[in-house]
């Protein structure tokens, strides 16, 4: 009987041989010839192994993009690598709650799909060359390879890789770390894991059951946001890009940005805050649409800031042309500014967000907020764009009760009437009620601190009555000033018609005597 240590002296002398008399017949023999032995020793070599294995890479494209599939396999791994595998990579989820364990590194383990085994295995690329570079290598590439029994071909590549796709994404689902990403000036896009978008985790607390705002009003924003996520298919049906808009208007101090961070946790969705002003032109804004995920929020704060988009740039270009020519100096700092200038236009953001790139991704909020709704173009907030239009006004007595729950944990208290009466007189924003219902020490208790919002309302109050007055005077003033200015040009018009009269009847006078004194000369003759 043939010991272990014998069978492995017989392999290792086989294997020499096999180099030995390869190395040989590639010295001595034409390339082309060595060609087709090692063609047909693959047919071989099919024959006799009788398994598939299908390889996944980590990155694939001309853009090195990193492939969906390779992160479903990595997610759908994770709960089979804490079985069979021996090497862990461990990564944190969720709010840092909970870690999430996946194979390292030239790892296999085993699956098994209605009864037939597959075997996985994690293994890596690395170049044979090495070459300088400013940038860390990026050169290790990973991959997953599947292996299993030709027998079972169909059902492996066609259900097997499905359910393996299915399950990865919806574990990537439930344990993905929301992220709020913010767009990256345009000459940091470029360069080794460089990206068009940078974020941290969205770790913001606000809900709807926290927001101040009337429950009527919240629970038709959330009926109206469930009912856009599960709509896909009505969508499709109706011929129209699964994306809707929100246009968020109000005083500052409403809560426009609490509004947009309760949606996105009602939602579990990733905001995208773009920042219009350093986006050099339409081309780029497109460009940072197509970056974006499905499952997203895409934000643009106080849009009626951000650019120039009602044409006035234009107009403002042609007036101070004449002032720029008489001072070259001046004339070549403003050409340098305006060059730096974001060249976005309104015709571009209507694409944006409505155009044929707009359908890109799929399943997208799209919110606009503003302070003054009256200053935007017509065009950029009508229906079909901007789909809902939400008010967020001032602190109302409902909006009141949420804040003093939340800030004090009191449902009612004897001073609720009095507060309920100055915030239908004085207009006060949530932040302000909210910073007033905030204890600012141990000492400060419910009492107090809704004493300091009746203090508040009243000086609002009073402050408002000023106010008013004061733009009554103005207004007076400025009524009196145009009489004045009417009566004195009517006397300054009435003096004009009383000289030009005048004027004119010495010109007449003058005249006529020049006329009898020119028939006495004739006379004389």
């Amino acid at each position: 009987m043939v010991t272990t240590g014998e069978l492995w002296a017989t392999i290792g002398s086989v294997m020499a041989s096999v180099m030995f008399v390869s190395a040989i017949f590639k010295q001595y023999f034409p390339y082309q010839l060595w060609g087709y032995v090692e063609k047909y020793s693959q047919k071989l070599f099919r024959i006799l192994y009788p398994y598939i294995e299908i390889t996944f890479h980590e990155f694939s494209g001309d853009r090195l993009k990193r492939s969906e599939a390779f992160s479903a396999i990595q997610n759908y791994l994770s709960t089979t690598a804490t079985l069979h595998a021996t090497r862990f990579k461990a990564d944190v989820v969720k709010d840092s709650q909970s870690i999430v364990l996946s194979m390292d590194d030239r790892q296999e383990v085993t699956d098994e799909f209605k009864g037939i085994k597959v075997w996985w295995v994690l293994g890596k690329n690395i170049p044979k060359t090495q070459s300088f570079s400013f940038y860390p290598a990026t050169d290790e590439k990973r991959y997953y390879r599947l292996t299993f029994h030709k027998s079972h071909r169909e059902l492996i590549t066609g259900p097997y890789v499905n359910h393996v796709l299915a399950g990865g994404k919806a574990i990537t689902v439930k344990n993905r770390q929301r992220k709020l990403y913010s767009n990256n000036p345009s000459k940091n896009w470029y360069g080794w894991r460089s990206t068009k978008w940078s974020h941290v985790f969205f770790e913001h607390p606000a809900t709807f059951d926290t927001l101040a705002m009337e429950t009527k009003k919240k629970e038709e924003i959330k009926k109206d946001l469930k009912k856009f996520s599960e709509g896909k298919e009505y969508y499709e049906k109706i011929g129209k890009a699964w994306k809707r808009g929100y246009l968020l208007y109000g005083p500052p101090g409403t809560g426009k940005s609490t509004m947009i961070a309760a949606m996105a946790n009602y939602m579990n969705y990733d905001v995208y805050d773009l920042e219009l002003t350093t986006v050099k032109d339409n081309t780029e804004l497109r460009s940072l649409l197509i970056d974006t995920s499905s499952k997203s929020i895409l934000v643009i704060e106080d849009i009626d800031c951000s650019l120039d988009l009602t044409g006035q740039r234009e107009k403002k270009k042609e007036k101070d042309e004449d002032e720029e020519e008489k001072n070259p100096i001046e004339k070549k700092e403003k050409e340098d500014g305006e060059s730096k200038k974001s060249k976005v236009t309104l015709s571009g953001l209507l694409n944006f967000i409505d155009g044929l790139w707009s359908a890109t991704g799929g399943e997208r909020i799209i919110v606009f907020t503003t302070n003054y709704v009256d200053k935007l173009d017509p065009a950029l907030i009508r229906r079909g764009r901007m789909d809902k239009h939400i008010e967020m006004s001032y602190c109302c007595f409902e909006a009141f009760k949420m804040l003093a729950k939340n800030y004090l944990d009191i449902d009612s208290h004897e001073l609720y009437a009095e507060i309920e009466i100055m915030l239908a007189e004085t207009n006060m924003t949530p932040a302000d009620v909210a910073e007033n219902l905030m204890p600012k020490c141990d000492e400060d208790d419910t009492e107090t601190c809704l004493k300091n919002l009746i203090e508040a309302l009243k000086a609002a109050k009073e402050e408002a009555i000023k106010k008013a007055e004061e733009e009554a005077r103005l207004k007076a003033e400025e009524a009196t000033k145009k009489a004045e200015e009417e009566v004195r040009s009517k006397a300054e018009k009435e003096e004009k018609e009383k000289h030009a009269k005048e004027n004119e009847t010495s010109s007449s006078s003058a005249k006529e005597n020049g006329s009898i004194a020119n028939g006495n000369g004739n006379t004389s003759n």
